[in-house]
C-alpha cells in the first residue's frame, strides 16, 4: 500500500478543522449546520449559549472556512461551507464511537 503524505494545504485543512472541533460549542455548532441551515439566535437558544458567545463562535468557524453566512431578508442563516463537511463529520462521530467507546458516560468524560 502506498501512502501519499499530505500537502501544506491538506495539513493546514486538517488543522483547522481539528481547531473548529477543540471546543465543545464549536463542535456543537458544526453538528447541528450538518442537519441544515441555521439563525444564530436558533442555535443559540439550541446549544444554550448567549448570542454574544455564538457570534464569537461563528466568526471563529467562518474565519476557519467551515461555515459561511448567507443573507435573509435583515437576517443571516449559517450553513457548512462545503457539501463534503457534513458526510466528514458522520464518519467522524462512527470513528470516536468505536475508538473508545465508553469513554463518556452518564456520570461524566473519564478521557
Amino acid at each position: 500500500m502506498t501512502t501519499t503524505l499530505a500537502s501544506l494545504t491538506h495539513t493546514s485543512a486538517v488543522a483547522r478543522l481539528g481547531h473548529a472541533l477543540s471546543d465543545p460549542t464549536r463542535a456543537a455548532v458544526l453538528l447541528a449546520l450538518r442537519e441544515a441551515p441555521g439563525y444564530p439566535a436558533d442555535l443559540a437558544e439550541a446549544l444554550g449559549v448567549s448570542r454574544q458567545a455564538l457570534s464569537n463562535h461563528l466568526a471563529c468557524l467562518r474565519g476557519c472556512g467551515l461555515v459561511e453566512s448567507v443573507p435573509d431578508g435583515r437576517r443571516s442563516s449559517y450553513r457548512l461551507a462545503d457539501r463534503h463537511l457534513a458526510p466528514a463529520l458522520d464518519m467522524l462521530l462512527r470513528v470516536t464511537l468505536i475508538v473508545e467507546p465508553d469513554c463518556c458516560s452518564d456520570e461524566g468524560c473519564t478521557c
